[in-house]
């Protein structure tokens, strides 16, 4: 799976430590996800959708390769 937060994020103009603050977790934690080394929970999965102004399934997709 994988997500389109990192592309979502730089379109609003939006830091990781924007990010991370609004969904009350680290900017670690935001970078981490981006970059396919952590799984969001699905409550916060809902709130990055949220807040990036997408879907949960917007926000992510299947590889490419499956």
């Amino acid at each position: 799976m994988e997500n389109r937060i990192h592309e979502l994020r730089k379109r609003i103009r939006l830091s990781q430590e924007d990010l991370a603050k609004a969904c009350g977790v680290s900017r670690q934690t935001i970078n981490a996800i981006e970059n396919n080394k952590y799984d969001p929970s699905l409550q916060l999965a809902f709130h990055l959708a949220r807040t990036l102004g997408v879907t949960v399934d917007e926000l992510f997709q299947a590889d490419k390769d499956t």
